[in-house]
């Protein structure tokens, strides 16, 4: 028996040999336990293969067969990303609007040099040695104004036996100085030739007096284009090259107590042809007369002349064709 009872202390003690006999069977059989069962091995049968029936209408599907994938090329490195930084456009400021342009000139004038002019009227005639032959008295022009001849009162005896003589125009010298410097009869001393030979003045009111070709400048009245009278010419400016540079204009009359005068550009004369006589013109109204700097022999020369149209702008110029 593996586990009995305790021998009763009454009974007689076994030797040690024969517990530990015991002992050692007990442990076994205790052990035995413990040990796994093997079973006897299954018979070998062989397998039977039973046919699976397909049902039909289901065709096989194959698995999708990846498409063969190219190996990825390696990405090249991307440029570091630079901001550009734009420079902010120039806000320029507005530039003020112009003022609206002056209005025209209500006469237009031109100064002239009082130490390069030399006044007609009354000046002295001498030859070139310097001896005073009489005075100028007046200047004759053609039908386009160009100076022709100069009418000279020739001196006689205190006064006695003074006689107006015709010379031609070119014959004589200006030199500038106003009246105190004498125009000069630049002719040889002795006999006069044949084309510088003083002619009488004809009498006044004779057909040969004012031919329809000739006008005596001094006092000559000066006309509008509409036939009113504006002044009277009472003395010519020349210049060293004996051409005319402007007139000067007496605008009162005998009744008018504003008298005074201007002096007006030779070039803006007109000289017409009415009844069989020469007539200057000058385009100017009572506006711009009165706008007029007057002319004194103490001040500076300014001589004044229509005012020009302004041309016009290219662009409407070119609208226009």
């Amino acid at each position: 028996m593996s586990g009995g009872l305790p021998f009763p202390a009454s009974r007689k003690s076994l030797p040690s040999s024969t517990v530990f006999l015991i002992l050692a069977v007990a442990a076994l059989l205790s052990g035995c336990g413990l040990l796994p069962v093997q079973n006897p091995p299954a018979p070998i049968s062989e397998a039977l293969v039973e046919p699976v029936e397909e049902t039909a209408g289901e065709p096989l599907t194959m698995p999708p067969v990846p498409a063969p994938t190219q190996p990825e090329e390696p990405e090249a490195p991307k440029k570091p990303h630079r901001e550009v930084t734009r420079p902010k456009p120039v806000q320029r400021p507005e530039s003020p609007t112009p003022p609206p342009p002056p209005p025209p000139p209500i006469v237009a004038t031109r100064s002239l040099d009082r130490t390069q002019i030399h006044a007609l009227l009354d000046s002295e005639v001498a030859r070139r040695n310097g001896k005073v032959v009489g005075r100028a008295v007046d200047m004759v022009v053609d039908a386009s104004g160009k100076p022709r001849e100069m009418i000279v009162n020739l001196q006689g005896f205190m006064g006695i036996g003074d006689r107006k003589v015709i010379f031609p125009w070119n014959v004589f010298r200006f030199t500038p100085g106003g009246k105190q410097e004498p125009i000069v009869l630049d002719v040889p001393s002795g006999d006069l030739p044949p084309s510088a030979r003083p002619k009488a003045v004809p009498l006044s009111g004779s057909a040969a007096a004012s031919p329809a070709t000739r006008l005596p400048m001094l006092d000559s009245d000066v006309e509008r284009p509409n036939g009113t009278k504006i002044g009277r010419i009472v003395d010519v400016l020349i210049d060293r090259g004996a051409q005319p540079q402007a007139v000067v204009l007496d605008l009162g009359g005998l009744v008018n107590t504003d008298r005074r005068s201007i002096a007006a550009s030779w070039g803006a004369l007109r000289f017409v042809t009415r009844d069989k006589a020469l007539h200057p013109q000058l385009d100017l109204n009572d506006a711009q007369i009165k706008a007029s700097p007057p002319y004194a022999a103490d001040k500076p020369i300014v001589a004044v002349f229509p005012p020009v149209a302004p041309a016009a702008p290219a662009s409407s110029a070119s609208a226009t064709r």
